[in-house]
């Protein structure tokens, strides 16, 4: 198993310390220290990355000041659809890997909503969530830096209908042998998650993975 580097996993907690100050701290003098160290979360996040001095450093920047209230971690939702040996993927615009359907938590729908919502719209496809199969801590799983604690939630779905068609945020839409996969997107999905995801998925008896 990967896990996140634990350069990472302290500038996200510097970065939650400073915008639980930032959220409940009055005095002026606090809240410019607390400012400060969200400034270096963002150097450790950028510098780690190599990303000093480019334009992915200010969008690290935006992303730590768009953050309020008490942190909490983010929830990905990821729709696992097997046809025996094969899972349905698309390929993400954002960076032309390929991951499982999904993508972040919407406020007012539930998970099971979310998966079928996400396969259909990223895919064509229309599905019946039928079970849990893991709840995941992002950062356990893959080494690349990601801004936010992450939890992934995935469910397998049953395939009920529709028919392959990319949406605005995928390019393409197939269906992959776990021996051939294609090139993946990992913070969203990795290899050794798939395989596990399958396995739960045919072993219905076991419980639902969790970190």
């Amino acid at each position: 198993m990967m896990v996140e580097p634990q350069w990472i996993r302290w500038a996200k907690r510097i970065q939650a310390i400073a915008q639980t100050g930032l959220s409940f701290a009055r005095d002026p003098y606090d809240l410019d220290r607390y400012r400060e160290l969200r400034e270096l979360a963002t150097d450790m996040l950028a510098h780690g990355a190599g990303l000093d001095g480019s334009p992915d450093r200010l969008r690290v920047r935006e992303l730590f000041a768009g953050e309020s209230g008490y942190p909490t971690p983010k929830v990905d939702v990821r729709a696992a659809v097997f046809q025996e040996s094969r899972v349905l993927m698309v390929k993400e615009r954002s960076d032309g890997r390929w991951s499982i359907p999904g993508g972040w938590a919407d406020v007012g729908s539930s998970p099971g909503e979310m998966a079928v919502r996400e396969v259909y719209e990223e895919s064509g496809y229309r599905v019946r969530p039928v079970r849990i199969l893991a709840v995941w801590d992002n950062s356990r799983h893959h080494d690349r830096p990601v801004a936010y604690a992450v939890y992934k939630i995935c469910i397998g779905c049953e395939l009920v209908g529709g028919e392959s068609r990319a949406g605005t945020e995928t390019e393409a839409v197939g269906w992959f042998s776990l021996d051939a996969l294609p090139e993946l997107s990992v913070t969203r999905i990795t290899e050794q998650q798939l395989r596990r995801l399958h396995e739960l998925h045919t072993h219905p008896q076991l419980g639902p993975d969790f970190d």
